[in-house]
This record gives C-alpha cells, sequence and structure tokens, in this order.
C-alpha cells in the first residue's frame, strides 16, 4: 500500500491500515476536496476514540452520527445526509461481507467481479466505482485480472484523472487540472 495524500501521516496511516477507513473516504469523496473527504474516517475515529468497525457504525444510534458528524469541524458539508450514507455502506458491508470491507474484495474472481460487487454499495455509481476499483488495484495491490478494464479510464497507467492517482503534491496538482479541465469541456 502506497496511498499518500496531501493529508496528515495519522490518516494517512488509518487510510493504509484499515479497509473501512479507505472504504469511507470514498463514500465521503462528493461535494467536498479530497482531502478532506479522505481524512474524515480519522477524525471520526478520534472522535469514537477509536478506529470503528462497520458493525458498530451500522447499530450506531443515527442521531448519535449525526451530531458526530456535524460537530465543528463537520466531517462533511452534509453531515447528516453523509453519516446515513455511512450507516448504509456499513449495514451493507455487514449483510454482504460479514461486516469487513476488505471482504469487499478479497477473493474476487476478476476485475468485472470487484467492480460488480463496489456498484452494489449505497451511493457508488459507476464513476466512483470504476474510482474505488482503480484505487485499490493501483495503491493497494488489488488486482484481480481486468481490474484495469473494470476501471475504465481510472485504470489508465500514468493517467492523473483521481484520488487513485494520487501518491504526492505534484501528482495531486495534476489530478487536479485534469478534473479543472474536464469542467470546462462540459461547460463548452
Amino acid at each position: 500500500m502506497t496511498i499518500s495524500l496531501p493529508i496528515t501521516p495519522e490518516a494517512n496511516d488509518l487510510l493504509q491500515r484499515d479497509p473501512l477507513a479507505l472504504t469511507l473516504g470514498m463514500v465521503l469523496d462528493q461535494q467536498i476536496p479530497l482531502e478532506k473527504a479522505f481524512s474524515s474516517p480519522f477524525v471520526l475515529a478520534q472522535r469514537l476514540g477509536h478506529a470503528p468497525t462497520a458493525v458498530e457504525l451500522a447499530e450506531f444510534d443515527p442521531d448519535a452520527l449525526i451530531e458526530i458528524f456535524a460537530k465543528p469541524p463537520a466531517l462533511h458539508r452534509f453531515p447528516k445526509a453523509m453519516a446515513a450514507r455511512v450507516q448504509e455502506v456499513c449495514r451493507a458491508l455487514v449483510d454482504r461481507y460479514d461486516g469487513n470491507a476488505a471482504n469487499l474484495w478479497d477473493g474476487v474472481d476478476d476485475g468485472a467481479e470487484l467492480l460488480k460487487r463496489v456498484v452494489s454499495l449505497p451511493g457508488f455509481g459507476k464513476q466512483k466505482s470504476q474510482i474505488f476499483v482503480a484505487l485499490l488495484g493501483k495503491q493497494y495491490d488489488v488486482q484481480p485480472a481486468g481490474w484495469r478494464e473494470a476501471a475504465g479510464g481510472y485504470g489508465d497507467l500514468g493517467s492523473y484523472k483521481s484520488v487513485a492517482d494520487i501518491v504526492d503534491e505534484q501528482s495531486l496538482g495534476k489530478v487536479r487540472a485534469y478534473k479543472k479541465e474536464m469542467k470546462a469541456a462540459a461547460k463548452a
């Protein structure tokens, strides 16, 4: 695992050693800067006093979890909706993968199966799922046959399109430039 986002070393360490933290970072990676999304699992762990399990979050009192998400600084700009989404994802992990986020990708036969599993999670559309498959493949050595194809353009070697490609400040700049270019093209 080589993930090294422009966040605190402690937050990066949690992402490297805790598959649930990584999954939750991906859940939260929408409509906020990726640094905020991927550091929020560490902040959540700090607020709880430990890194939570999927079972714990699935069974958490929803109102109490919203409070934790909303406490300044909020874990997401939409703390109520994202606390609910985190619970939905954790419930899916409990129901389908014995509460272990790594079971989402462990033992998959090929990239198509990995993508199918990821896209079945609440809130994971095709693009987010492809980015997550690329992140797992490029930075976590989860590389079943066909994973690059399943990840679409996000799996391309040498691309700078998503969080899957960020390993330092320079690569972050390239990803930001690509996203800016895509937004400009969409507006044109």
